[in-house]
């Protein structure tokens, strides 16, 4: 059975191809009656209106590219919801690719995204060199989320990292802790502002930095705490790169027959929906995961639709979330 047609629905209205166009894109110049009559002979025929040709025709898509670091990370997760939900309210789609924390991936995707005509990219996180970044916010607008630095021609929504890493510092020296682990996020693009965040907090303190290698998952925190364990030098409280590097280290702990926060406090990052889970509990530095999603809509539609042609830098505060994996340190 074909589809029906504009030309079928004017037949069965009794009118012209060019009134149920009208009609169709919204023209005030149409009567009630004939707008109704249109109306109803569409829905009888089950007509759609062909929203790819009508964008074609304005040399507009409608859609947007978005890339996320990694798909099994929360944090990029619950970026994407608040992207989808703003971009819905203004009438685009998203079209979402997985970068897999592959650089040479998430260069595909960017061609891929450009392919499809996207009208805006947003990279969430990426591993993407800049130069790679700046060749396609000349081709279309783009922003960067959580990345921590500037791209030319770029936008860029973050948050102020190094805050972030003090926050959890002075948090655990305030419950009374002086021996306190940080296990880094290795490569990824976050970590050296995490790691000097903490470094410049405990110097502050007067207290000596102990940084750990880690990564970006649970998998990635366990070597570090099997290290520390063999070694005997367990300290009183750990700082991780992120919430999943916090739950690697609280099962790890958990393994070695520590408790959380009797024996050692975690404190994680991101403020996931994993942190709030009940047998987690996990004290955390907060990032505004869904205003971060809504904001990269908002400055991309300032390039479309305005026509802002200079970079604007978005620069969030971070916030501490305090749960039951962090307590005072037990007295010896």
């Amino acid at each position: 059975m074909s589809r029906p047609t504009m030309e079928t629905v004017a037949e069965h209205a009794g009118v012209s191809r060019a009134l149920v166009s009208l009609v169709m894109n919204n023209s005030s110049k149409v009567s009630e009656t004939k707008r109704q009559a249109v109306l109803h002979a569409a829905e009888q025929l089950g007509y759609r209106p062909n929203l790819h040709a009508r964008n074609l025709a304005q040399a507009r898509t409608k859609t947007l590219g978005m890339i996320i670091n990694d798909i099994h990370n929360p944090f990029f997760a619950e970026v994407v919801y608040g992207v989808e939900a703003a971009a819905d309210d203004y009438g685009f789609d998203v079209l979402i690719l997985n970068g897999g924390r592959d650089a040479e991936r998430e260069r595909r995707a960017v061609e891929t995204h450009l392919q499809f005509q996207v009208e805006a990219l947003i990279l969430v996180g990426p591993k993407l060199d800049d130069d790679d970044i700046v060749r396609a916010s000349a081709v279309v607008p783009t922003v960067v989320v959580a990345s921590g630095r500037d791209y030319p021609g770029a936008d860029t929504i973050t948050t102020d990292e190094e805050r972030g890493a003090a926050l959890a510092v002075q948090h655990l020296v305030q419950l009374g802790h002086t021996d306190i682990v940080h296990i880094d996020g290795a490569a990824n693009i976050s970590s050296r502002a995490r790691s000097h965040g903490y470094e410049k907090a405990m110097r502050s303190l007067g207290l000596e930095p102990r940084t750990l290698r880690g990564g970006d998952d649970e998998a990635d925190a366990e070597a570090a705490i099997v290290d520390l364990a063999e070694t005997d030098s367990m300290p009183t409280a750990i700082f991780a790169f992120n919430d999943l590097v916090a739950a690697g280290a609280l099962s790890t702990l958990e393994a070695a027959g520590l408790r959380v926060p009797d024996d050692v406090s975690v404190v994680g990052y991101d403020n996931t929906f994993i942190a709030e889970l009940n047998h987690m509990s996990l004290t955390t530095i907060n990032q505004p995961r869904h205003q971060m999603g809504q904001l990269a809509i908002r400055t991309v539609l300032e390039r479309i639709e305005d026509n802002r042609t200079e970079p604007t830098h978005i620069d969030l505060a971070p916030t501490l979330s305090v749960r039951r994996s962090t307590a005072p340190p037990r007295k010896a």
